[in-house]
C-alpha cells in the first residue's frame, strides 16, 4: 500500500473506529456496562463530526468480551449503543454502524484482530474499498485488525502513550481522535 497521506481522504474512504480508548475512556481491567459508566473523550463528539465531513462512512467495531462473560446483556449494549449514536447526532456528526464482537474466544472471525467486523461492514456497505479505509484504535489489536483487512491504520496514544513509533502495523500516530481530525 502507498503511504497514508489523511489530505487524499474523501467521500469515497470508510473510518473504522475502535470504541473504548478512542471515543470514550475505558474502564481499567473492566467492561462500560451501562450508559452511566460511557464518558467521552474531551472533543470526541465534535471529532466525530469534522470525520463526518470528511469519510463517506462511520463504522464502529469493538470487541465487547463483557456479553460473553456475563456481566452485561447484548440489550445493555444496545442501550450504550443507542445513547452513543444519538449524543454524536446532536454534535453534528454520524455513525453509520456499530459492530460488536462479544465472543470470548480470541480465535472468533469477528473478534479483533481477525477482520470478521469489517468483512460484516462490506457486505452491509458493499461500496466500502479497505484501500481506503482506515482504522483508528488504541491497542495492537486495532492495527492487527486494520493490516488483516488490507486498511491503514492510525495509533491513538490515549491508553498507551509509550507505543514506540515508527512501528510496522502503524501507518499514523495521535495523541487524541480531535489530533486525527485536525489532521484531515
Amino acid at each position: 500500500m502507498p503511504l497514508l497521506d489523511l489530505k487524499n481522504v474523501d467521500k469515497t474512504w470508510t473510518l473504522f473506529l475502535d470504541r473504548d480508548g478512542v471515543i470514550n475512556h475505558e474502564k481499567k481491567l473492566d467492561y462500560i456496562r451501562n450508559w452511566d459508566e460511557f464518558h467521552f473523550y474531551d472533543q470526541a463528539l465534535e471529532a466525530i463530526a469534522v470525520c463526518a465531513k470528511k469519510f463517506g462512512w462511520i463504522v464502529v467495531v469493538t470487541n465487547q468480551k463483557g456479553i460473553g462473560k456475563k456481566l452485561m446483556t447484548e440489550a445493555d449494549l444496545a442501550t450504550i449503543h443507542t445513547e452513543l449514536k444519538k449524543e454524536v447526532l446532536k454534535s453534528g456528526g454520524r455513525i453509520d454502524q456499530i459492530y460488536f464482537c462479544s465472543s470470548i474466544e480470541n480465535e472468533h472471525y469477528s473478534r479483533k484482530p481477525n477482520p470478521g467486523m469489517a468483512i460484516e461492514a462490506k457486505k452491509e456497505f458493499p461500496e466500502i474499498d479497505f484501500n481506503k479505509s482506515i482504522i483508528v484504535g488504541n491497542k495492537p489489536s486495532d492495527m492487527l485488525f486494520g493490516r488483516n483487512a488490507g486498511m491503514y491504520t492510525v495509533y491513538l496514544t490515549t491508553t498507551h502513550p509509550n507505543q514506540d513509533f515508527p512501528h510496522q502495523d502503524i501507518d499514523l500516530l495521535f495523541q487524541s481522535l480531535m489530533d486525527f481530525a485536525k489532521a484531515l
